[in-house]
């Protein structure tokens, strides 16, 4: 007897970054810094709010400035057991944090364009094996359902680029579907803008 795979089987994680922070206002790289969010970010989460459908569970980094995005957003749609976890942080940049790319690009030349980066930065190693781990946690909390994620840029795209697909710059709320199997196998999906610009087929 052939078993087939079920559509539901299928487990959907749409991981966005968060609003505006103090620090994306003034072009500082954050990494774990631990960043407020602008009243410009807590608009973003407002107004992405009115646009979310909705989820089975709602998790967030323990950022303050991912958390209060989550938060703005889970009291939109009534959901009172958001989800915190360490492991949805950015990525740990070491001798990075709290500066601009003109000041990284001067004290590191050509680090950037080289995607090399400095010692005391978190290996992508790293940021892959605790990014898996979550969202296959995640999943098992929904299995065959959707969850909303929000997390960080630097992360989301680490965990695109380890897949494969195309790694484009993420504004604020913007963000990828990630699929995960019952299986645990993990792919990525289409970017999203929930706020921002893409073409309308990419949007949400």
């Amino acid at each position: 007897m052939t078993t087939q795979v079920e559509t539901s089987s299928i487990t959907r994680l749409l991981v966005l970054r968060h609003g505006q922070s103090e620090w994306n206002a003034l072009g500082r790289w954050q990494g774990q810094a631990d960043i407020e969010l602008t009243q410009q970010g807590i608009s973003e989460a407002s107004e992405a709010a009115e646009k979310l459908g909705t989820f089975d569970l709602i998790a967030t980094s323990s950022l303050q400035r991912a958390r209060r995005t989550a938060e703005i957003i889970a009291a939109a749609h009534g959901v009172d057991d958001l989800i915190i976890d360490d492991r949805l942080k950015e990525s740990y940049i070491g001798p990075w944090e709290g500066l601009t790319y003109d000041e990284i690009e001067s004290g590191w030349p050509g680090h950037l364009n080289a995607r090399k980066m400095p010692e005391g930065f978190e290996p992508n190693e790293s940021v892959l094996k605790r990014m898996t781990e979550v969202f296959i946690d995640l999943a098992d909390k929904c299995r065959g359902g959707q969850a909303l994620i929000i997390s960080h840029s630097g992360v989301i795209r680490t965990m695109r680029r380890s897949l494969h697909v195309t790694d484009t710059r993420l504004e604020n709320l913007g963000g990828c579907w990630f699929d995960i199997d019952s299986n645990n196998r993990l792919s990525a999906g289409r970017i999203v803008a929930v706020i921002g610009e893409l073409n309308s087929s990419e949007s949400l």
